[in-house]
């Protein structure tokens, strides 16, 4: 048994009030939902502290709650609802975001299923192999690196593991990203980890990196990693991305 839990805010710098944005007649955040609640999961909720988002989610029929306005992260969203909800720690909680209309249900499914068949594990979630040499030196590309059983060793925007022997100078001379995975920003939390997380202070690799999951590792909570076993949809982050979903959704912009 899992929860999802969306976290959805209104505020964005490269497309304001994305979750609200048409496609194909449904707001974003309303395929998202969707893509939710075909994953079997036991609850769906939305967390907002937009009271647009919040009328606009209760009018598609989704149960949606307001969080603090002071959140740095969906991370922090959630764990408020956790709290607030009196979720056991044991249970399993996944955070989706709420600019992945793409995402299919089974990754969700699988995400949940990987931490709950992890006992060891505080935290799960997804990668898939990296493509190309342009892809693994693509700072907007997050790459992942595990030990031998899946476990998390590092995250980073640098293009890790590198291959030494296919770069003799530098960055640009690299030819091989055989090995490379990239990260999938979908999560499953224990609860009692949730909770954790969201009370930590971020730390200096978190800083430096501007990644999230960095305060897990550096405060020694487990992240299980696994492979995607579908392809994950782009997510939308500026109006560019919006046009490609639409056209994936077999739409034109509107």
């Amino acid at each position: 048994m899992f929860r999802v839990v969306i976290p959805v805010r209104y505020d964005s710098v490269r497309l304001p009030g994305k979750a609200l944005r048409r496609i194909a007649g449904k707001p974003m955040v309303q395929w998202v939902y969707e893509r939710a609640a075909a994953a079997g999961a036991a609850e769906v909720l939305i967390a907002t502290d937009d009271a647009r988002i919040l009328e606009a989610a209760r009018a598609f029929g989704a149960e949606a709650v307001m969080t603090a306005p002071t959140h740095n992260s969906g991370t922090d969203r959630i764990a408020e609802v956790a709290a607030a909800r009196s979720w056991p720690d044991g249970d399993i909680v996944v955070n989706l975001q709420g600019d992945e209309p793409l995402m299919p249900p089974a990754l969700i499914a699988q995400v949940a299923a990987l931490l709950d068949s992890t006992p060891a594990a505080d935290i799960a979630t997804l990668a898939t192999p990296i493509a190309s040499v342009a892809e693994l030196l693509d700072t907007n590309a997050v790459k992942v690196v595990t030990d031998a059983s899946g476990r998390a060793l590092y995250f980073s925007r640098a293009p890790i593991p590198w291959s030494r022997a296919s770069a003799p100078t530098d960055l640009a001379s690299q030819t091989d990203a055989r090995g490379a995975r990239r990260h999938l920003g979908i999560y499953a939390y224990r609860v009692g980890a949730l909770k954790r997380l969201a009370a930590l202070a971020p730390g200096a690799l978190e800083m430096r990196e501007k990644l999230e999951q960095l305060r897990a590792l550096e405060n020694g909570l487990a992240i299980q990693v696994a492979d995607a076993r579908a392809p994950a949809g782009p997510d939308v982050n500026t109006a560019a991305d919006l046009a490609r979903v639409e056209a994936q959704l077999g739409t034109a912009p509107r």
